[in-house]
């Protein structure tokens, strides 16, 4: 049965089929050939992959990101940053970083954060001197941890298919996207003194209040969102709700920005994504149900540690696997296939499922930097008019900078888990 499923799945995915169709398709090959159950059990597990109510903060995340991408938040929080430290040596750059941070903290989404900033700040950063290359690449990765600092898409996805504490993921987010960060200015303003590249104008203190304070409401979202989980006042599916409320409020009343049409393609878009994204897991869903009926990763388990012998290794075999995957499926779809695999490892090596949850949204992070599925270097494409080959060149240096961030958040599980630790167990 095992190889039987292994063959269909491989032989699905060389002949192009939708991920989602290609799990659901093995599992009804398994379920009619190796199993005694009957095949109506195929819908009745896509229905209740999706019977979850914290399902529903996925599509209110996307719409509440959508809707911020095409008002006017982004230009106020790039305001903000440029004012505070724009005008040192390589502000502009680290300006563009931590308008990425706080702007994932808002939206949830990677590329969403790459239009919404990239689209203002790599043009900004080209007229005041910066190298084109190192513009689109700062920028394209910068807007990366969108998937890492919460909320986040893919790590309400893993708290699905691992039955893991949303929570406890987004508070364990919140280090390794900062040091992330701090690395890429760190990184960027060795590269200003270098080059001796050009400072950003010195805003003026009286122009830079009024920034403050239009910048304040869209400051004030992942403090009201973050800050209303962790207190215990609303959970993460009602928090996702209030950000599309509280963004609707700001962009159509405070900023004035959001026009009929903008506010229509916010919600198409939105919808055409919910709809893919829910389809894949409910299929991943039921996929993993076979998987558990027929105790496939207690077979897993045994054999991989014969193989890896500590909880380091096999941490290392995973990352590589998952980073080799990512050549033929996109990492998220990855994640939701094979980390119900390893949950008999994961739990005989006593690898915290927080922990590891942080691991492979780095992983993923990485993926959508890396070609065939890039999803950042396709965005980054669109909005510079350049090859994948030019944009992969200009992500490169930051892409090292960003493995090195991965190996250190694998084997230091202290970065991911001091928070949840101290304020959620």
């Amino acid at each position: 049965m095992f190889t039987a499923l292994i063959i269909s799945f491989v032989l699905l995915l060389i002949l192009g089929v939708p991920i989602s169709v290609t799990l659901a398709s093995v599992t009804m090959i398994v379920l009619y050939f190796f199993t005694p159950s009957p095949l109506i059990a195929i819908p009745q597990q896509l229905f209740n992959g999706l019977d979850n109510f914290v399902m529903l903060s996925v599509p209110f995340f996307i719409l509440a990101g959508s809707i911020m991408t095409q008002g006017g938040m982004a230009k106020r929080l790039i305001d903000v940053m440029n004012f505070l430290i724009g005008h040192i040596r390589g502000g502009g750059a680290i300006a563009a970083i931590l308008s990425c941070l706080f702007f994932a903290a808002l939206s949830g989404s990677s590329p969403a954060t790459v239009v919404a900033i990239g689209s203002i700040m790599i043009p900004a950063l080209k007229r005041s001197g910066y190298p084109e290359g190192f513009s689109i690449g700062l920028l394209t990765t910068a807007g990366s941890l969108g998937i890492v600092i919460p909320p986040s898409i893919p790590m309400i996805f893993y708290a699905l298919v691992m039955n893991v504490s949303v929570a406890e993921l987004f508070m364990a987010g919140i280090l390794p996207g900062i040091m992330i960060a701090l690395c890429f200015m760190i990184y960027s303003f060795i590269l200003a003194r270098k080059n001796n590249w050009r400072f950003e104008r010195k805003i003026p203190f009286r122009e830079g209040i009024g920034y403050l304070k239009e910048g304040s409401w869209a400051l004030m979202l992942p403090v009201i969102v973050l800050g209303g989980i962790y207190s215990g006042i609303f959970t993460p599916t009602e928090a996702a709700a209030i950000s599309v409320a509280y963004s609707l409020f700001v962009e159509l009343f405070i900023y004035k920005e959001l026009s009929y049409e903008k506010l229509r393609k916010a919600a198409v878009e939105s919808a055409v994504l919910s709809g893919s994204l829910l389809f894949i897991l409910s299929c991943a869903m039921s996929f993993i149900w076979l998987l558990t009926t027929e105790q496939i990763p207690e077979r897993l388990a045994e054999a991989t540690m014969q193989i890896a012998k500590t909880p380091k290794m096999f941490l290392f075999m995973v990352v590589i696997l998952f980073l080799f995957m990512g050549s033929f499926i996109d990492d998220v779809s990855a994640m939701m296939i094979l980390s119900p695999l390893f949950f008999e490892t994961l739990r005989r090596f006593n690898i915290d499922l927080v922990h590891y949850g942080i691991v492979m949204v780095l992983v993923i992070e990485y993926g959508f930097l890396t070609p065939p599925f890039g999803l950042n270097l396709f965005v980054a494409m669109g909005l510079t008019k350049k090859s994948l080959i030019e944009v992969s060149k200009a992500v490169l240096p930051f892409l090292i900078i960003l493995l090195v961030c991965l190996l250190i958040c694998t084997y230091v599980p202290w970065i991911s888990l001091y928070l949840p630790t101290t304020f959620l167990r």
